[in-house]
């Protein structure tokens, strides 16, 4: 068996691991990382950037749509049609051009790949079945787990045949008739939409009494009427039993025990994802776990010396830009800076139509910490920017100290809104107060104006409003 020595050996190529080994090659570690599928992980291949090239795709064909017939915008065109092979092309175009941009990276770096599947031996040794058929023992002084998560499966609907995963609802060749969504959280959500936008007819199911039920209601308001607006059927209160017998449609069971089936030649299965720890020997580490997921402290550290644990496997929130941020300081950390993963603010973003961005505290968190608030909102309907752009629809939101006006928190729903993220971020991590917020010049027209409005309603004197 070859064998390879190397400071620091990463397993899982997403954007946890493929930062980590980055930023470590930078820093002048030997490192090598173990993939075992596609670099770029979930994210770039079968998660965001696929994702959200479809829901692009969608949004410009409900476009090309809307103005068959009048609008207010005085545009007509004729019917569209859409070529889905080509549509499909071009979103793998896309991945390829990320996923090889980041082999490049990590050749830059100095990283070197192993592409194969790893076994962990102990907290110093894996052994990989590579793709070339040799195996590989590779020796470390540091071990990092960042193989990410797995899609939940739900006992009743196996994988197969009409059943899919968000992967499969990614790749799709044609355009299903009739769409079932089982989970209205944000994955299943973003796709219903999208396929809906495409031509199908959608049927969302939800244990829950209500969409997103992990975002705060008020802002899943406008997405709830989206919803409506575009025809999608919601079942709320509802579980998916399993498929009909005839093997085109799903049984449903309603909290009041009412059974019925819904026509469905496609269903997706979106009801979460779980930390990837099976399959590649973690278990003989015996680590310390928070559940389900690997226990890691503010350092990423697991239980083990020397052993880390980065990203979706170390539990929530699962966000790509969550691992990165660790990957990086777990490099830093091996290559004798003293760092710590504290962050104020991980934004999280729902891309619906509209879009929903948190960042910091909600009200409700703010308050159960004991924390007297002063919250504010300002609405995109008075916005110069969002009314040229037909998105009126929405709000952006604040949560700030009552006696420091430290501020906490933003929440926004509207068009566009994933890109106020950074501006939130901002303001919480730098200990902005609303004054500063407010004191700030704001392009003009432009969604972030929204922002300044807000900071300035909370203090009493919004100014188009």
């Amino acid at each position: 068996m070859k064998t390879l020595n190397k400071t620091l050996l990463v397993i899982g190529g997403g954007p946890g691991g493929y930062v980590a080994a980055i930023r470590a090659g930078q820093l002048g570690i030997p490192t090598v990382l173990v993939e075992g599928d596609r670099l770029g992980g979930t994210c770039l291949n079968v998660g965001c950037i696929p994702s959200k090239a479809l829901i692009h795709l969608a949004g410009e064909f409900e476009r090309a749509h809307r103005f068959t017939a009048a609008n207010p915008l005085g545009i007509r065109v004729q019917e569209p049609s859409l070529d889905l092979a080509q549509a499909q092309r071009w979103k793998d175009g896309i991945v390829g051009k990320l996923t090889g941009g980041v082999g490049a990276l990590l050749r830059k770096a100095g990283v070197q790949v192993v592409k194969g599947w790893a076994t962990v031996v102990d907290g110093k040794t894996v052994d990989v079945a590579t793709h070339e058929g040799e195996p590989v023992r590779i020796a470390c002084e540091h071990l990092l787990l960042a193989t990410g998560s797995v899609a939940v499966e739900l006992p009743s609907l196996p994988t197969g045949g009409p059943v899919m995963t968000s992967t499969e609802a990614l790749a799709l060749t044609e355009i299903p008739r009739h769409l079932v969504v089982v989970g209205a959280g944000y994955i299943g959500l973003e796709m219903g939409m999208a396929w809906r936008k495409l031509g199908a007819d959608v049927a969302v199911v939800e244990a829950a009494g209500r969409i997103l039920p992990g975002w705060d209601e008020e802002l899943t308001q406008p997405v709830m009427a989206s919803l409506r607006r575009q025809g999608i059927t919601l079942h709320l209160n509802c579980k998916a039993e399993g498929l009909a017998e005839a093997g085109n449609g799903l049984r449903v069971r309603s909290n009041q025990a009412d059974e019925f089936v819904l026509p469905a030649d496609k269903v997706l299965v979106a009801v979460g994802r779980l930390p990837r720890t099976a399959g590649f020997g973690l278990e003989s580490l015996q680590l310390d776990m928070a559940g389900r997921a690997v226990k890691v402290d503010d350092q990423c550290r697991t239980s083990m010396r020397n052993v880390w644990a980065i990203g979706d496997v170390a539990g929530e929130p699962m966000l790509a830009h969550r691992a990165m941020a660790q990957g990086e300081m777990v490099a830093e950390i091996i290559a004798g800076h003293r760092r710590r993963f504290a962050p104020m603010a991980i934004p999280a973003v729902c891309f619906t139509d509209p879009e929903l961005v948190v960042a910091g505290l909600s009200p409700d968190e703010a308050e159960a910490r004991g924390l007297e608030v002063q919250v504010a909102a300002f609405p995109f309907a008075a916005n110069g920017r969002a009314l040229s752009v037909e998105g009126s629809e929405g709000f952006v939101r604040v949560v700030a100290r009552r006696d420091t006006h430290q501020v906490l928190g933003w929440q926004a729903v509207g068009q566009g809104v994933s890109e106020l993220s950074a501006a939130f971020c901002y303001a919480i991590e730098m200990g902005a107060r609303l004054e500063d917020v407010a004191g700030i010049i704001h392009a003009h027209p432009t969604l972030g104006e929204a922002v300044q409005e807000t900071a300035l309603r909370a203090l009493g004197h919004a100014l188009h409003i």
